[in-house]
Parts: structure tokens; sequence; C-alpha cells
């Protein structure tokens, strides 16, 4: 999985990957069915890797502009991605275009209701709203939703509105955990669950566990301590990728 997600251009730090990973296996260990879709899928390094993660499934739907090149060349580059990854990408489960104007029926009717859904869109408050409210209307009732950038300076608008969703839904929605980029969020009634998930995850032992109050609910916050980033990117830059999960597995 890290060694893959080294041959993407993209942006989720591995110990999201791991939460990834963790979350979805827990959800395929209690039989809990539903598609997964991701908003802003960039050249798919998240996206291949929520693929891979819940493989044999093939339900995983991308939703994107592809506007950032020209000519489809952002398209074209994630189609060759999954070929050399070996995960060929349907394009019948492809969305593109605007995200905030997207009907939810169209999720519906090619995956069903999503029980993972991943937002790294439009980081302006209206996007953020926008999508937060199609993900909420199309979840199923043991998804989760993991908001990108939820604390990063450089994006203030997201965490507006990754707040303002959990205070207008207050009675329905909780944070369950949180890591430097992303908050994870699912309805209460599965928020102990998902809690437990994340504290029981041998994938991610290594990593700090800290419980804060966030909006009226606990959170498990993950701690990536910097030797282990540290050694990360030295062996990556060593050229021993192959190596470089120890530092998060072992580090």
């Amino acid at each position: 999985m890290f060694r893959d997600l080294q041959r993407i251009d993209g942006y989720i730090d591995p110990p999201d990957a791991l939460v990834f990973l963790s979350l979805i296996g827990r959800q395929r260990q209690e039989n809990l069915l539903g598609g997964l879709a991701e908003i802003g899928v960039y050249y798919g390094r998240s996206y291949f890797l929520l693929r891979k993660i819940s493989a044999p499934d093939s339900n995983v739907l991308a939703i994107d502009l592809f506007d950032i090149e020209e000519n489809d060349a952002q398209y074209q580059r994630f189609l060759d991605n999954g070929r050399s990854l070996g995960i060929p990408v349907d394009e019948e489960l492809v969305i593109s275009g605007d995200s905030t104007r997207l009907d939810p029926q169209a999720i519906i009717d090619k995956i069903g209701h999503v029980r993972f859904f991943s937002i790294d869109g439009g980081h302006l408050l209206r996007h953020v709203l926008a999508d937060s409210h199609l993900a909420e209307s199309v979840l199923a009732d043991h998804g989760i939703i993991a908001f990108d950038d939820t604390f990063n300076p450089a994006w203030p608008e997201v965490t507006i509105g990754v707040s303002d969703f959990l205070r207008r839904n207050s009675d329905t929605f909780s944070a369950f955990c949180m890591t430097k980029y992303k908050t994870y969020v699912c309805r209460r009634d599965f928020h102990d669950f998902y809690r437990a998930a994340i504290s029981e995850a041998l994938h991610l032992r290594p990593f700090e566990h800290a419980e804060m109050d966030f909006l009226g609910s606990k959170v498990i916050r993950l701690h990536n301590p910097l030797n282990r980033r540290v050694a990360y990117e030295l062996l990556q830059r060593l050229g021993m990728s192959a190596l470089s999960e120890w530092a998060y597995r072992h580090g």
C-alpha cells in the first residue's frame, strides 16, 4: 500500500492511509455494506487506496472537475495511473463535473448509499457546505465522512465549514477521530463503535492516542511523532521506499 501511494501524485498522509485501512476493514468485518466515494480525485492517490482497500468490491465512485490541465490531461493521467497499478478505472463510476451541483440521486444510482465518503474538493466555505450536504444526503446509516484539510491554516474556511456542519447537525453527527490533516465524522449512533475501531486498530498502535473534546463529542486525536515522520522522509529520499512502511509500523 505504501509503495503504491508513492507512485501517484497526491496529498494523503500515510497515517490517514492507515486510518482508511482500519475503518474500512472494520466495516467489512461487521458486514456494514455500501459504496465508497471521493470528491477531489486529483491524480488518484487516495482513490486507488480506496480501491485497493475495498477490493474485491469495485463500487468506488470518483468525482472531480478534472480541469487542472488542458485537453483532459489530468483525466488521462488518472486513467494511466490506474493501469500502471493494475487497478483500471471503471469510467462508469467517474463523475466529471462540479460536485456542488450534483444531484444526490446520481451517486445512489451508481453505487447505492455510501459507507465511506472522502471530501477533498473545493476548499472555500461554499464548497465545504455543499459537499457535506451532498455526503449527508447519500450516506448509509453506518457511513463515515472524512474531511480533508480541516485545520490547515492555508484553508481556514474548511475549518469553518466542517464546524458549521457538525454544529448544524449536532443531534445526528459527531467527530470521532482527528489526524493532522483530516477529521472523521459519523452518525452519533455509531460514534462509540468507530472510536473503538480506532482505539483497537493494530495498524494505528504506533501512533500516540489522545482523547479530546470537540463540539460535544469525545474524539481520538492521532499524533504522528516527529521522529517517525523524519525516518519516513529519510528512507524515501535514500531510495528505500520499500522500507518506508517500517517508519509507521515500528518507528
